[in-house]
């Protein structure tokens, strides 16, 4: 990408996250208690990202990684750009802008961001796989209850972070009545990401040819027994969200739990009591934690159960047979 080099002190801003997180930390090289700070950028539409400074600044220089053409159409603490042509929603964008404020204090500011998605379709957590046994990983499967696409739809592992997605989902196109499978770990080089229309694409254990299958790389462990999960999209709206206990006696004294059903009873409708956490006691590798398929989705666990012994079905609709705990 162009850069472009002033006579003036440039500070340097990395960042590692996605930009449309807001209160994200950010990566500082040098030092420069003059520059203007940049506190976060968002997409605002399909064809306008804004970039927010904590004083008025302009645009020296700006480029996008992929390429795309596009123009400034507001300066000062808010900087807004217009992309000439739309990117594809939920596609990953690095933006490398150079800006400078009155005082012709300079900062370079590197943030990935992902396009504007206003298509994302209704998601819900279906089936949990919380125990790892070789080469059986854990997984988490959700079902599409409507078309649209997955692009930049973010998820929360609480055990993981309050405020830093697990997950963030690359564009891809779904119908409703998908299945949609979150593989863990990636432990096979034939695991891939079905982005496309061959849901045949991703080989690895647990993957389904009517399926569609991702898979999140590295072998860390992610996922525990008691724990909160959420799904957000670009608003920090939840778009799904669950509770699990395993000892339900004892996780009010569970700080990530209690921390996770706090965080969750501040966003409008979504106020779950910890009581109504689903009960995770008596999974396995192939005993996992099925939704009731047969009425309709809604919030806490009340229509949860742990399935019988060898009864998990990743991509496929989840088995009847319940463990007698």
């Amino acid at each position: 990408m162009k850069k472009i080099f002033l006579g003036f002190p440039i500070l340097v801003v990395l960042l590692s996250f996605s930009c449309s997180t807001e209160g994200a930390m950010q990566q500082i090289l040098g030092t420069n208690a003059q520059a203007p700070v940049f506190l976060y950028c968002r997409p605002v539409s399909s064809t306008e990202v804004v970039f927010m400074f904590s004083r008025p600044v302009r645009v020296t220089s700006l480029n996008f990684d992929p390429v795309y053409e596009a123009r400034v159409i507001e300066e000062g603490r808010e900087v807004k750009v217009a992309f000439i042509n739309p990117p594809p929603e939920g596609r990953k964008i690095t933006a490398d802008i150079l800006v400078e404020d009155s005082g012709r204090n300079s900062l370079n500011v590197i943030a990935p961001f992902r396009a504007r998605n206003d298509r994302m379709p209704v998601l819900v957590f279906n089936e949990l796989r919380l125990d790892y046994s070789r080469p059986r990983i854990e997984f988490i499967e959700f079902i599409t209850l409507g078309e649209g696409n997955l692009g930049a739809m973010r998820l929360f592992i609480a055990h993981q972070s309050l405020s830093e997605p697990v997950y963030e989902f690359p564009p891809a196109e779904v119908k409703a009545g998908e299945y949609v499978v979150l593989h863990l770990r990636t432990l096979e080089e034939a695991s891939a990401d079905e982005t496309g229309d061959n849901l045949s694409l991703s080989g690895g254990d647990g993957a389904h040819s009517d399926a569609r299958d991702f898979w999140i790389p590295g072998s860390t462990k992610l996922l525990h027994k008691t724990n909160g999960l959420w799904l957000m999209d670009q608003d920090d709206r939840i778009l799904d969200a669950l509770l699990l206990s395993e000892n339900p006696a004892a996780d009010s004294g569970n700080k990530t739990f209690m921390a996770a059903a706090e965080f969750l009873s501040q966003r409008s409708g979504w106020t779950l009591d910890p009581a109504e956490a689903a009960f995770t006691r008596g999974t396995t590798a192939t005993r996992t934690l099925c939704r009731d398929e047969t009425v309709p989705a809604a919030p806490g666990g009340g229509n949860w159960y742990v399935t019988v012994t060898s009864g998990n079905t990743p991509g496929r609709p989840n088995n009847t047979g319940r463990f007698n705990q």
